[in-house]
């Protein structure tokens, strides 16, 4: 993909470095034509616009086509008063016979965050998108193909910035709202941001803009929303296209690995299923860069690529995905159980799965709060990573995600600030990841250190640490915040009739106080709510686990459903 501020040269192809372009054989070209149509295409003919959803599949046949990724109605250079403007920075691909064009939205009715033209007069072969859902889930060799270069193309896309454009001051919570919505939806999108970015300032000034009008999110150049909601970003993008039904056979209310494991398993058996998150798929796991002690991926995957390849199999077996959809209340009213969630939804199923995960826990350090939604992260990717920039960084925590994040950011950072309470990393980090950690010459490792103190005018400007043992404090410049220490089970939303520990994860099974034989080993103390995953008690906190629960959690729910009555 080349910047159009380096002016490409439009009569060559955009290599294909990292397989994101690949070139279809003779064989999988009539594998496709069997289901498209030849259409044939002139000089400048536009097969798609930004903004819009793609409506079909598209290969190169004949001449060559540009997929552009601009904002055309944004200022121009002039207007900006500076060189470079946002459509300079616009991603220009140049495609040839044999290639296809579009990214792993198509395949889950996004809009296109790239106009696609041709450049000269050709031919294309135009695909239906259910023909190649069809073949993306029954060939596995050319399905394969077209997947991989998706996923790859829309990891390159997040890293250039291209996609959405958020305007907003950095230091404004509803601009971190929806940033940090952007991001677990794993959505493409850039920051104009009207602390330092003279473009951010040009189009408040020639939209005409007030100051309750922004945040402002642009997608595709033309269409513009002012100080939305995060349920008004997500119809737009097409992430939420319709309501879910009012019944089903299995409610699934988290969609982090366990979640997922489970919907696909009951919905290949043929449940009607609905799964339901609050942001996006993927949970806590969709924001690690690098899992590398995955089973089955010894170079590792992202959990980026993780989530989005389960998302796929969900709508493959005909699951209903209900996000974002925040559940606000549990109800069983004599064995009939009722899911409300915040917009007013309320869906009735025969037996609810709670996979609700965790929710991090916040540090507990003087005046943090006044930056807790401007300059406080829990998640490090690509994204973190480019707000950041060069600029140091400060990572709080001693296990392996907050490890994660160290090696991640050392990679762009000019120094990583890792706060470990404990005297060794070994207390809490795999092996692995310690090497990792002690091989990367920006990461300096503050051990039985404490952050007690933050500082800060406006944004936040330095932490303060104490060494407990010795009680010496030190103050470290930095305005981005990384913790992960820890978190408690996200069940606020179930009510105190289901039972729980000590610490709050739901009991399951004969850990119940009222032990029932007809109890499954993963059913809670309300007869046909399920728990899974990190909410449960005693659950083993991997990721490997969760899945192996979700899809063991499908066995006792039928045998629930089958003494329960017949299905909906």
């Amino acid at each position: 993909m080349t910047s159009s501020s380096e002016t490409p040269n439009l009569a060559a192809e955009t290599p294909d470095a990292l397989g994101a372009y690949p070139r279809l054989t003779p064989v999988q070209l009539q594998t496709l034509s069997e289901v498209g149509t030849t259409r044939p295409v002139s000089e400048g003919e536009v097969l798609a616009r930004a903004g819009e959803a793609l409506g079909s599949f598209f290969v190169v046949l004949e001449g060559r086509v540009m997929v552009h990724d601009g904002d055309p109605d944004l200022p121009s250079e002039e207007e900006l008063g500076r060189e470079g403007p946002v459509a300079a920075d616009a991603q220009i691909e140049i495609h040839g016979p044999g290639r296809f064009v579009g990214d792993i939205g198509l395949l889950e009715g996004q809009a296109s965050f790239a106009t696609i033209a041709a450049l000269e007069r050709g031919s294309v072969l135009e695909v239906p998108i259910p023909a190649l859902e069809q073949i993306v889930a029954g060939d596995p060799l050319l399905g394969d193909v077209i997947l991989r270069a998706y996923l790859i193309r829309r990891s390159m896309a997040i890293g250039f910035g291209s996609g959405l454009r958020i305007v907003g001051s950095r230091f404004s919570p509803e601009t971190r709202r929806l940033l940090d919505f952007a991001a677990r939806n794993r959505i493409p999108h850039r920051l104009l941001d009207l602390e330092r970015d003279p473009a951010a300032e040009a189009i408040v000034r020639r939209l005409g803009l007030d100051v309750g009008d922004v945040p402002v999110v642009i997608i595709g150049g033309s269409r513009i929303l002012r100080n939305p909601s995060i349920a008004e970003v997500s119809q737009a993008l097409g992430l939420r296209r319709s309501r879910p039904p009012t019944t089903s056979d299995v409610l699934v209310v988290g969609a982090g690995p366990a979640g997922l494991a489970a919907t696909v398993y009951a919905a290949s058996d043929g449940f009607s299923v609905v799964l339901a998150d609050a942001v996006a798929t993927g949970g806590q796991a969709a924001r690690s860069a690098r899992i590398e002690n995955y089973l089955g991926f010894p170079s590792g995957i992202s959990g980026a690529e993780l989530a989005e390849r389960a998302t796929l199999q969900v709508g493959k077996f005909g699951a209903t995905l209900f996000a974002p959809s925040t559940a606000e209340r549990l109800t069983s009213d004599g064995g009939a159980l009722e899911v409300r969630f915040e917009d007013g939804t309320i869906i009735s199923p025969r037996a609810v799965v709670v996979a609700s995960g965790m929710e991090y826990n916040r540090l507990a350090a003087a005046n943090l709060d006044r930056f807790e939604y401007t300059s406080v992260y829990y998640a490090a990717t690509v994204n973190e990573a480019r707000e950041c920039g060069t600029d140091p960084v400060v990572v709080v925590g001693g296990g392996n995600s907050a490890g994660q994040a160290a090696v991640f950011l050392a990679g762009t950072a000019t120094r990583v600030h890792l706060i470990v309470r404990e005297a060794d990393l070994a207390e809490s980090m795999s092996r692995y990841l310690i090497a990792q950690v002690e091989a990367r010459p920006r990461i300096s490792v503050h051990r039985r250190t404490e952050v007690v103190e933050a500082t800060g005018a406006t944004h936040l400007e330095s932490v303060v640490v104490e060494h407990r043992p010795s009680g010496r404090r030190e103050e470290i410049a930095t305005r981005y915040l990384f913790v992960f220490i820890g978190s408690r089970p996200a069940t606020s939303w179930l009510g105190s009739d289901i039972e729980r520990d000590e610490r709050g994860y739901l009991l399951t099974g004969t850990g119940t106080a009222s032990p029932d034989s007809r109890r499954q080993p993963l059913e809670t103390s309300v007869p046909g709510v399920f728990a899974i995953g990190d909410a449960r008690s005693g659950s083993v906190k991997r990721m490997s686990a969760a899945i192996g629960e979700g899809a063991s959690v499908v066995k006792m729910v039928n045998d629930y459903l089958e003494t329960g009555g017949s299905r909906f």
